[in-house]
């Protein structure tokens, strides 16, 4: 009796072991992304990470491990979307890595039946996260009709006079619309674009920001930009002039970077962007969006001790598939 009971506590501590051990090697459950319909004129997040993903080619660091075998669905290139459903017109703001789920999803968030490519594609610079994603509308994968890619004086001609990109034209894949700096484009009867530069590595072409105005309200957009005091402009002046501003937040802090050199990547840190604006109003730090995140930045955890600092401090960070009405 007792060798008996012996043997089913011992195949019961087995099974259970078995079963605990399934458990913890059982993926995690996905991300499920809901896309929100919009039926005015505003602007959508469709994406909040640095150019080279999350997780990020080569990275064995903890904050990558996981994300290889178990990929999160909002970890997506930094990107915005705009939609004017007066005028049925989408826009498209970087041309990522990420395009082909990008341009579905601002299709998809549109209340009216919108084109597969948006009305216009805005790029910042020539930095891979902000424009590569040009290469789908090629003949290899979408073969696109002349879409209109707006563009700097720069960022044109390096388009034209490089390959893959320039085969783009030939082929009519794109057409670039050239824009000035501080030159106001009238995109649609409720939406005006401003690109300004902004100062960055410009290895290829011009760094630029973007103002984005609606019938209502205006947004900031600067996912790149060297430390704010280099930027002949004031960063505080510059946000008390919109309703939204969505800037570089790519690194919390230069623990992250203790590997680079950090005069390679003078993004402005977190932490000094959250120093620098410490006096604003909670109005005014209200409008702040962290956004551009490197895949080490803790702030891409909601649940991280750095991610509730930021929100603490007054601030916000910015998430794929929220919604500004513009």
């Amino acid at each position: 009796m007792a060798k008996n009971l012996l043997k089913a506590l011992v195949l019961l501590v087995f099974f259970s072991a078995c079963v605990s051990k399934d458990k913890t090697t059982k993926p995690t459950e996905k991300t499920v992304l809901t896309t929100p319909k919009i039926s005015n004129t505003a602007l959508v997040i469709l994406g909040t990470v640095q150019d080279a993903g999350s997780p990020q080619i080569g990275c064995k660091k903890d904050c990558c491990k996981e994300l290889f075998t178990n990929p999160d669905a909002s970890r997506k290139v930094v990107s915005l979307g705009v939609v004017d459903s007066e005028n049925k017109a989408t826009f498209l703001f970087e041309a990522t890595p990420d395009i082909a789920s990008q341009v579905k999803a601002l299709k998809n968030s549109a209340s009216f039946t919108a084109e597969e490519i948006p009305t216009g594609i805005f790029l910042t610079h020539a930095h891979i996260g902000h424009y590569a994603g040009l290469m789908y509308l090629g003949k290899e994968a979408m073969n696109a009709n002349c879409a209109a890619v707006y563009a700097m004086p720069k960022m044109k001609t390096f388009i034209e006079e490089n390959g893959p990109w320039s085969q783009l034209l030939v082929n009519k894949n794109i057409e670039i619309k050239a824009t000035e700096n501080r030159k106001t484009l009238e995109l649609t009867s409720n939406l005006k674009v401003i690109p300004f530069t902004v100062p960055h590595r410009d290895e290829f072409s011009e760094t630029v920001g973007y103002t984005i105005t609606g019938p209502n309200k205006s947004a900031l957009f600067i996912p790149d930009i060297d430390k704010w005091k280099k930027w002949e402009q004031d960063i505080t002046t510059e946000i008390a002039k919109v309703d939204y501003a969505f800037i570089d937040a790519t690194f919390f802090d230069a623990e992250e970077i203790n590997n680079r050199d950090i005069s390679e990547i003078p993004h402005p840190f977190i932490v000094e962007s959250m120093e620098l604006f410490k006096e604003l109003s909670a109005t005014e730090k209200s409008k702040i969006n962290f956004i551009h995140f490197n895949h080490t930045n803790p702030a891409l955890n909601l649940e991280s001790a750095k991610a509730k600092q930021i929100i603490k401090n007054g601030f916000n960070i910015a998430q794929i598939n929220n919604v500004y009405n513009l």
